[in-house]
């Protein structure tokens, strides 16, 4: 019997995880069953079993990937040196994630799985633990980057600087969940927004 590739098995494990994907995407965790998946990628329960023991084994590596380019997206801009003023910076951010790379998911559509998949750490261990392990490299990445802001004399030192990176990527995050629930969200909006933000100032005597 002829061995099979290791680039045989990426694929089909590849094929696995977007069909489960687009699934899960469509009718959510718990409205998606096995049998939905194998119809959906077109391959027998063994061939399937054969990667995934069930449907929460294919849930966690969806989610590791999901949050993986999350993740990496935020952390691929905190090293961008001199760093962008944030407006410029999250609208990269947000232009990435969105950008249809994980599962060939449209961007609504990834949205959506990526909103599905934080509300399921709220009753699953192993994915909280996944998100709380990711959150926390993003925020040390990010307090990194407004220290960076503060030493090119762009930002005060008046607030903690975590609290700021928190609130940068809170507004990345929030722009995910508008774009899952009512699509439409282009990365200029959120870079437009942050820019009016940040022009404001003290108002002028009458």
């Amino acid at each position: 019997m002829a061995r099979v590739s290791q680039e045989h098995l990426d694929a089909r494990r590849r094929q696995i995880l977007d069909g489960a994907a687009r699934c899960f995407a469509r009718s959510g965790f718990h409205g998606t069953s096995m049998q939905d998946v194998l119809k959906e990628v077109g391959l027998s329960a063994g061939a399937v079993y054969r990667y995934f023991p069930g449907k929460e084994d294919i849930i966690a590596a969806i989610t590791e990937e999901t949050f993986a380019t999350i993740r990496g997206a935020f952390e691929e801009a905190s090293r961008m040196s001199p760093p962008p003023t944030p407006d410029v910076l999250l609208s990269r951010v947000l232009g990435r994630v969105l950008s249809g790379e994980v599962h060939g998911l449209e961007r609504r559509t990834f949205a959506a799985l990526a909103v599905q998949l934080w509300s399921e750490t709220l009753r699953d261990e192993r994915l909280a633990v996944q998100l709380d392990e990711g959150y926390a490299t993003m925020r040390a990445a990010w307090t990194k980057l407004v220290e960076a802001y503060r030493g090119a004399g762009l930002l005060g030192g008046d607030v903690a600087a975590d609290h700021v990176a928190r609130t940068m990527i809170a507004a990345a995050q929030g722009f995910i969940v508008q774009e899952a629930l009512f699509g439409d969200v282009h990365p200029e909006v959120l870079e437009n927004g942050l820019r009016g933000l940040m022009s404001m100032g003290p108002q002028k005597a009458s």
